[in-house]
């Protein structure tokens, strides 16, 4: 496990300061790499310069493995933006149609790919 990326679990108290989040939001991380192994099922962890008031041990129960997806990762080259910050998207497919019935109207919905 020294040297993959795993997801830390933490839980957020009320009223307690925790990753520089604070209240009943959970916060959320991106993968942290494991550095070391520290004793029998405690790993230290290489925080970013911004988390460096944390204490970077932590138990083995507290660490889910992360599994890289590369389905997930956005390709920001490929989109173009004008001047407002708009982009233009065509739809390849009509996948779905739905009509909702509300108390008194009714909305179409369509679902393209």
């Amino acid at each position: 496990m020294v040297g993959d990326k795993g997801l830390l679990k933490v839980s957020s108290m009320k009223g307690i300061m925790r990753f520089e989040k604070k209240g009943k939001v959970s916060p959320r991380f991106s993968p942290i790499e494991v550095s070391r192994r520290v004793g029998e099922v405690a790993y230290e962890l290489a925080f970013p310069p911004s988390l460096s008031g944390v204490h970077p041990v932590f138990h083995a129960s507290m660490l889910q493995k992360y599994h890289a997806d590369e389905s997930h990762k956005l390709d920001y080259i490929t989109i173009q933006l004008d001047e407002s910050l708009y982009y233009e998207e065509d739809p390849v497919a009509i996948v779905d149609r739905l009509v909702r019935q509300l108390r008194s109207k009714m909305i179409s919905a369509v679902k393209v790919q």
